[in-house]
């Protein structure tokens, strides 16, 4: 059991570091049973610390101290003192060099950070800390040097060896090794350092800059997975050409690089010129990869191109600052993506997963606010939190600047601070220089945690033709804090007349009408506007494209969500009505459940989600976001007390009910759609995936019917279909059907034709895991045992165990407690293999306030048996402890 608890690191202690690092020079020699690594490092004493010379303080972990100079001047083991985690030196003067040399053992690194294997391939991921653990080194983000990478190894297992900037040499040695030399031009901390080495192919482009400079296009792979490339190489040529046009953002190396690498803790990263990706987050082909899946790669590779400047050429100060580059560049990739594709299906999918994974965040013991005040380990702060809110954040700068005022803003940003290491108040002070604004209170986003609560009322005196809306604006205690002050909350709204005609806008004490849709800012606890010239009540259409992170209350009647799903011209707040009326119908089935009473769905959800289906003039897309009812996990979130098994079966009888009266309309628009389908071949672009996804959507509630006809066309999907998108679909329907004979059968045929794809069999392991058929756990637990699965492998963790306890509710929620044992003993396994995927899998337990008194009972039990383990990472601790706090 760990005795000594891990250190609190406060952003408030935050100082600048003694010591610079002009320039770093690196020599790597690969061998199969170890590594050497001998770093030369140009240092001077930061002159903004003052007079003196204090001890130099490396960071460092599990490295075996070889050799170290200083100055020249081989040290004795009496002229430096070494611990588990850093190396002490005494400088004598103002300027020297660090030289070390340490041996280190990337063949054995499970934990995927620093130097390690992948398959027959070494890689590094040195954020947030990672380069501690290759060299000894100021490992912290505002120390930032330039960089001359040597990488040696046996030229037949490595031919391609590889590191941050341009290639300036490479050779063969009279061994039958070989080495390379690359140099990074730009300054840039230890964290974006990247080292790749392996046997790999290569797919070759060129882009051509705004400047006509020509950039050498890359992506590396292994040879199994040369044709899968190309639709990434599409999307970073795309995205180049956008931040040019949008953001005025050149590319500045001679060269960039993308390497597919199988064993990765994250996404991506954005290391300079060498961005090293999951394999997942890469590799797509209409035979392997699903729609969502070349949607997905299309945003990562555009999300770490663009980190070249909002990361990268303007970096964080401190890992507190995260969401600096985070945020704002998950911000510029979900544009991106919009405008690439459906924006408004878009910014649905991202306000879904917002509302129902990061508000859940927000409301557990790992609450924090997009800019931290402190931390155990920096790894567990990679949330949603710091992306997904961060981003929001950012969009709320820019609805409340406007497009214009933000482009100013950036501007201004990349030029006051490149080649810099900064923080989040740098990016609000170029913002509110660029504009002439005080952002001062908006500010409170990034230091208060919690999710704002909106409610709206609404007074209308028609007399005086005036329309009053009353904001009154909470946000819930979180660990951090109990009271918050008001936030700056910009409200996007309408007002539609009784034929849902929008009206002209005007407060009081305007002079004329405005548009009919625009932003109120929200900056009181309580505060009214009131509209003048209005001649009747208006139904108010609020927050519009979700323009602010809140939970909104306004007293909607059922009708009235009826009618805005009708008639709003704001598509996402069409969706956003739908999805409101089918929480009151849901919530109201779940109170049936829980009283014992019959079962009876709200017909107006049928007359709703009916005429949705018969108007051909929406996007398809669209139609299918309406469709989808909100899931469990999101029904749970909005719960007081979840009850697992009423919103699971009320769910459900939703569906059937859904399934039966509309399945006319979803077998006319199947067939349409799968006749098309056949015709067409695939194309990854936002028109055929609206296609698809409406086909499949509609299959899954028609399979709801078991009727002959739609199984049948349920296999002739699944065996004579050309892309995965349809495929998987038809297999997930049989898995979750009483077609025991089908299902199998089908998995089984799935599973030998792609068993030497381990990115496809990870969706065969999805699809399984989230059955919501009886007995999940016992199918998790013997597809644990089937060889394509690999404890050591965060996709195969997150595909099999990821799925079953984040999405398989009504399983993992036994009431036995023993989806929880089950991940209580994986984590416990994890914790010494993988300290990063071992802290992640817990969510599902850290939300045990969430349920019953039985069930937080059991969950509660697990926590603790974690924590008394043994000697627990830093990473599980913070998020136990935290959890039982």
């Amino acid at each position: 059991m760990r005795t000594e608890q891990p250190k609190m690191i406060y952003l408030k202690d935050y100082q600048a570091p003694e010591y610079l690092i002009d320039e770093t020079h690196l020599t790597f020699e690969l061998f199969e049973d170890h590594s050497l690594v001998h770093a030369q490092l140009v240092m001077r004493r930061n002159p903004a610390r003052g007079a003196g010379l204090p001890p130099l303080v490396l960071d460092g972990q599990q490295l075996e101290l070889l050799s170290v100079k200083l100055a020249d001047a081989e040290l004795g083991t009496a002229d430096y003192q070494v611990t588990d985690s850093h190396l002490t030196l005494h400088p004598t003067r103002e300027h020297f060099t660090v030289d070390t040399s340490v041996k280190i053992h990337p063949e054995t690194n499970t934990a995927l950070e620093g130097l390690y294997k992948s398959g027959g391939m070494y890689c590094t991921q040195c954020e947030a800390e990672g380069f501690r653990k290759i060299t000894y080194y100021l490992d912290r983000p505002d120390v930032m040097s330039v960089f001359t990478t040597t990488v040696i190894a046996e030229q037949h297992r490595y031919p391609v060896l590889l590191s941050n900037g341009n290639p300036v040499g490479s050779g063969p040695q009279d061994d039958g090794r070989h080495w390379a030399t690359w140099e990074d031009p730009f300054m840039k901390p230890a964290y974006l350092f990247a080292l790749v080495a392996g046997d790999l192919w290569c797919v070759e482009d060129a882009f051509t800059t705004m400047t006509e400079r020509s950039v050498a296009l890359r992506i590396y792979v292994e040879p199994e997975n040369i044709d899968k490339c190309q639709h990434a190489m599409n999307s970073l040529k795309k995205s180049m050409r956008w931040d040019e046009e949008v953001y005025g953002r050149e590319y500045d190396l001679d060269i960039f690089m993308i390497v597919a690498v199988n064993d990765f803790n994250m996404g991506a990263m954005e290391n300079k010129g060498l961005n090293i990706f999951n394999s997942s987050a890469v590799l797509a082909r209409a035979e392997t990869a699903t729609d969502a899946a070349h949607q997905r790669v299309e945003a990562i590779v555009a999300h770490e191109y663009f980190h070249n400047w909002s990361g990268n050429r303007v970096t964080c100060r401190d890992w507190f600052q995260l969401s600096l580059k985070e945020g704002f560049t998950v911000f510029r990739d979900s544009v991106f993506s919009a405008d690439m594709n459906s924006a408004t299906v878009k910014r649905i999918q991202d306000v879904a997963y917002l509302r129902t994974h990061q508000f859940a965040e927000d409301a557990g013991p790992m609450a924090h606010a997009v800019r931290p005040d402190s931390f155990i380990e920096i790894s567990n702060f990679y949330t949603l939190t710091v992306y997904e809110k961060g981003s929001e954040v950012v969009r709320m700068i820019h609805t409340l600047l406007g497009g214009d005022g933000f482009r100013k803003g950036s501007d201004l940003y990349f030029e006051r601070h490149d080649g810099q290491a900064v923080t989040c108040d740098d990016f609000i002070k170029a913002m509110e220089d660029a504009n002439g604004v005080d952002l001062t209170q908006f500010k409170r986003w990034y230091s208060q945690a919690g999710t704002p609560r909106l409610a709206v009322s609404e007074s209308y005196d028609a007399a005086a033709q005036t329309y009053s809306l009353t904001f009154r604006q909470s946000c819930p205690q979180t660990p951090d804090k109990v009271e918050k002050l008001p936030f700056v909350i910009p409200v996007e709204l309408g007002l539609l007349d009784r034929n849902g005609a929008p009206l002209a806008l005007r407060l009081a004490g305007e002079a004329t009408a405005g548009e009919t849709s625009r932003v109120l800012s929200v900056t009181e606890a309580e505060q009214t506007f009131t509209f003048v010239d209005v001649a009747e009540q208006p139904l108010p259409s609020l927050l519009r494209g979700f323009s602010a992170p809140v939970k909104l209350s306004f007293p909607y009647s059922r009708d009235q969500l009826m009618f805005l799903m009708q008639h709003d011209s704001d598509g996402f707040n069409r969706w956003d009505a739908g999805q409101q009326l089918s929480v009151q119908v849901l919530q109201e089935l779940i109170t049936q459940h829980q009283q014992g009473a019959p079962l009876v769905l709200d017909q107006r959800l049928v007359s709703a989600l009916r005429t949705v289906l018969a108007d051909d003039t929406l996007d398809q897309a669209m139609v299918a976001e309406m469709l989808s009812l909100p899931s469990e996990a999101y029904l749970t979130e909005i719960s007081e007390v979840a009850d697992v098994e009423a919103i699971h079966s009320a769910r459900e009888f939703a569906r059937k009910q859904l399934a039966e009266h509309l399945f006319d309309a979803l077998w006319q628009r199947y067939q349409a759609n799968r006749e098309l389908s056949k015709k067409t071949a695939y194309v990854a672009e936002a028109e055929h995936f609206a296609r698809r996804g409406l086909q499949n959507i509609a299959l899954s509630y028609l399979m709801l019917s078991g009727k002959p006809d739609v199984l049948a066309a349920t296999l002739e999907q699944f065996e004579t279909c050309d892309n995965m998108t349809e495929r998987l679909t038809a297999l997930a329907v049989l898995v979750n059907s009483p077609f025991e004979a089908e299902k199998a059968t089908a998995l089984a045929s799935f599973a030998e034709h792609f068993k030497d794809n381990p990115l496809v069999m990870d969706q065969w392991f999805s699809v399984q895991a989230g059955s919501v058929l009886p007995g999940g756990l016992a199918r998790v637990k013997a597809l644990m045992q089937h060889p394509a699965f690999n404890i050591k492998n965060p996709n195969k963790v997150r595909a099999l165990i990821g799925a079953f306890a984040g999405q398989n509710l009504i399983n993992f929620h036994a009431a036995d407690g023993s989806g929880y044992r089950f991940l209580a003993d994986l984590v416990i396994e994890l914790n010494a293999l993988n300290p990063q995927i071992a802290s992640r899998q817990l969510a599902p337990l850290t939300r045990w306030r969430k349920y019953d008194d039985a069930r937080q009972a059991l969950m509660k039990t697990e926590l603790e048996r974690i924590r008394a383990s043994g000697e627990l990472s830093s990473d599980v601790f913070e998020v136990v402890s935290k959890s039982l706090a």
